[in-house]
């Protein structure tokens, strides 16, 4: 029989410390009203502390799903850790996580398409199952967006937070988990959303920490545009290939950058407000935490056989959809 890789659980981990509206009001030139307009942010997590990276937020996650599934560190058998921003260059965000959890007989690695980290992530753990090479494999969704946010910038200082989600992902032969993905890129969006240094183009100097340069870059008209039509298009072929209508689709997932991103990709697809997987209120935009965190958060509401479409668009540009059928009903843990 035909194996997919099915999700079968979930774990996620915000912090604890809620920098709000009214905060920011404080450090830059803004308001709530003009805040929640615009992005529908209400308030976003920040990972406080000295040598706090984003591998304790997805460490939190990975040890919240293992014990929700009851499942043994040592039964992983790979590791995927989708993030913008690694601990260090090296090793591997994935690594330390595995090394936090106990996961020793597994092999793990990092994966960076920016805000579609986590939907590539998960289509390439996917394929390890449905080749029949791992049966345990754990897709992590982490970032500490704060260590890039430069919160002088009242334009990109409001949209994000800090957090993680992590999945299980395993064998199915009863026609649930991920049946079909669309996954695109396009390396001429780098000029629109990227990060100007810090990397081995132009390493860290005492000249490109003074001018800003290791923060977030992005001209926001032409990313609304571009990720609106590139969510809304590669949704709507996985729909059509699938042979399914607004009707036939439970829940759309969309990544949390921006809720009139959300709204307008909604739209276009046709699908109502009472669909949509919505969080960015309390977290902003977490980028390869978002996707995990919404399941996390709806999984009460998820039921099996349930149809979802993920969507995301991120930096560079890079963006993606996945036909997820949902593969079990909640029980909560007590």
């Amino acid at each position: 029989m035909k194996i997919t890789a099915a999700i079968t659980g979930i774990g996620s981990y915000v912090p604890d410390y809620v920098l709000t509206n009214q905060e920011l009001e404080k450090m830059v030139d803004t308001t709530d009203e003009w805040i929640t307009s615009r992005t529908g942010i209400k308030e976003r997590r920040i990972l406080k502390g000295e040598d706090q990276g984003t591998s304790v937020l997805g460490t939190k996650a990975v040890q919240q799903l293992l014990e929700k599934t009851g499942t043994r560190p040592d039964e992983i058998e790979l590791l995927i850790c989708a993030t913008t921003t690694p601990d260090v260059l090296f090793p591997a965000t994935a690594n330390i996580i595995s090394n936090a959890v106990g996961i020793t007989k597994a092999f793990s690695y990092d994966m960076n398409a920016a805000c579609s980290s986590f939907l590539f992530a998960l289509a390439t753990g996917a394929q390890f199952i449905q080749a029949g090479t791992y049966k345990k494999v754990v897709v992590v969704g982490a970032d500490k967006m704060s260590s890039i946010v430069d919160y002088t910038d009242r334009a990109n200082c409001i949209l994000f937070g800090d957090g993680a989600g992590a999945v299980l992902l395993e064998p199915n032969t009863e026609g649930y988990g991920l049946l079909d993905q669309v996954l695109r890129t396009d390396g001429s969006g780098e000029a629109y959303l990227h990060q100007k240094a810090g990397g081995s183009r132009r390493p860290p100097t005492h000249e490109t920490v003074e001018r800003r340069e290791h923060y977030i870059y992005q001209e926001g008209a032409t990313v609304f545009k571009f990720a609106v039509k590139s969510m809304a298009d590669v949704a709507a072929q996985v729909m059509e290939r699938n042979h399914l209508g607004n009707d036939d689709v439970a829940w759309l997932v969309p990544h949390q950058a921006n809720k009139r991103i959300i709204d307008a990709t909604a739209h276009r697809m046709g699908v109502g407000p009472e669909k949509v997987m919505l969080n960015i209120q309390r977290y902003g935009n977490t980028t390869n935490g978002t996707i995990p965190l919404c399941l996390a958060d709806y999984e009460s509401q998820l039921r099996r056989g349930d149809n979802l479409i993920l969507a995301a668009f991120g930096g560079g540009f890079t963006w993606g959809s996945v036909y997820l059928k949902w593969a079990y009903d909640y029980k909560a843990v007590s």
